[in-house]
């Protein structure tokens, strides 16, 4: 059995549904994930903002809007008279229900639950249209399984007894229909597995029923070896491990949602990214396999700050970084990259909401200063420091580009550098040329 797990591209519109459901029918009897129909989710959150701001005019607005959209998809999508109704029903209920929240105080346990609603009208529409062609499909409700802990993390061992009930209860389906993002908490109340969540959901039910493959469906044809908005000439990469997914994905390969990797990776189980617009095209797999002395990919992430601390007191000090790591971690800034010397460290940061207080208390160690308006350029391959050469040809590529800090060491995948944002596309551009296209960098 396999996981194909569809964004909200996929089923933006009726002819998206009706282009996945070809691609799910006529085969095994997988496990289908849906997203919410693309748009859904950022009015249902619009939505939340009217209502925290005590507005329900304005939350009514979207809701209507929202909805009439949906009542248009229906007469595109259903053929007969009794799943239009059936279709129209089951808007009507969901809208209703969004409704309800417009009369009472609205706290972060209704925003929830209106965010949950996306979700469960597409896979109703879709679980209605395949019965509708005769498909006889059934829906697993992921409020029934999904779960978190006390520490809202998955939790594997309900996951796996409850989904495994279910498939149980509905022997004969053909196919079955689930809903991303969405869960309960430990407490029993909706939840969700923040943006990016369909990813997740899709890698956590692989591990509980020990999928044969992981599929995520997009809109473009797998995992590319640069940001093809800002570089020409990029193409598919084919073959990835985990760890260089990974690192793709953290650091600003948006095509994935890094949370989704590690069920997979622990359980073995291979990620395969495809393309519902070309679904022919062999697109990415993901697995613990790493093809040995190849440079695989560049990404770039954005909106970097740069801080370094210069300080004669480092010099011989033991616990000085740990007093550095301290002031970050209590105001809860997570750290990109790390460089040090014997009189100085440099760090970058992608969340400047407490920089002025992180920057006046390192003060108290040396002298500080920032550079922002940063990217990092992310280089993934097999960088085993055997692999003679691999970090020349990286700086190679570079000579002509300042860079700020580098870090090389930490990871066996992956090499990162800091450049000016001004410095971007040019950086990914020479890489690309260097290191895929075969133009030696005089």
């Amino acid at each position: 059995m396999k996981v194909l797990k569809f964004g909200g591209t996929s089923v933006g519109s009726a002819q998206r549904m009706k282009d996945v459901a070809k691609l799910i029918t006529g085969g095994d009897r997988n496990i289908v994930v849906l997203s919410a129909m693309s748009g859904t989710t950022n009015s249902l959150v619009e939505i939340t903002e009217y209502l925290y701001k005590r507005n329900p005019d304005g939350a009514s607005e979207i809701i209507n809007k929202l909805a009439i959209k949906y009542y248009e998809h229906v007469e595109e999508l259903y053929q007969t008279s009794e799943y239009k109704q059936r279709a129209k029903e089951l808007i009507a209920y969901h809208f209703d229900y969004i409704r309800t929240f417009t009369k009472d105080l609205f706290t972060l346990f209704e925003e929830r639950v209106v965010l949950a609603q996306g979700e469960l009208i597409s896979t109703g529409m879709m679980n209605l249209y395949l019965n509708e062609q005769g498909i006889h499909s059934v829906i697993l409700p992921a409020l029934d399984y999904m779960r978190t802990d006390k520490n809202a993390e998955p939790d594997p061992a309900y996951i796996k007894e409850k989904l495994h009930h279910l498939l149980n209860e509905y022997k004969d389906a053909a196919l079955y229909i689930t809903q991303g993002y969405i869960c309960r908490n430990a407490y029993g109340e909706t939840d969700n597995l923040q943006r990016g969540g369909s990813d997740y959901t899709a890698s956590l039910i692989g591990a509980a029923i020990h999928a044969e493959e992981v599929q995520i469906w997009t809109d473009i044809d797998g995992m590319h070896n640069n940001d093809p908005r800002f570089v020409e000439n990029t193409s598919p990469v084919r073959h990835l491990h985990f760890e260089e997914a990974a690192e793709l994905a953290y650091f600003g390969a948006k095509i994935l949602h890094p949370t989704c990797i590690l069920p997979a990776k622990l359980n073995n189980i291979p990620v395969r990214l495809l393309n519902t617009l070309q679904p022919d095209a062999r697109g990415t797999l993901i697995s613990n396999t790493t093809e040995k002395g190849k440079i695989k990919a560049v990404a770039a992430k954005d909106h970097i700050t740069a801080i370094k601390i210069k300080s004669g007191r480092m010099l011989l000090a033991t616990g000085f970084l740990r007093k550095v790591f301290e002031i970050f971690e209590n105001y809860q800034t997570p750290i990109d990259m790390v460089t040090t010397s014997e009189v100085g460290l440099s760090c970058t940061i992608d969340n400047r909401k407490r920089l002025d207080e992180i920057v006046d208390d390192l003060k108290k160690f040396g002298t500080v200063s920032v550079d922002s308006d940063m990217v990092i350029i992310c280089v993934v391959g097999d960088m085993e420091w055997e692999n003679i050469g691999f970090e020349a040809r990286i700086i190679s590529a570079l000579k002509d580009i300042p860079v700020r800090m580098i870090s090389y060491g930490g990871s066996n995948y992956n090499v990162s550098l800091l450049v000016k944002a001004a410095d971007k596309k040019r950086a990914l551009q020479a890489l690309s040329n260097y290191l895929f296209n075969n133009e030696s960098v005089c």
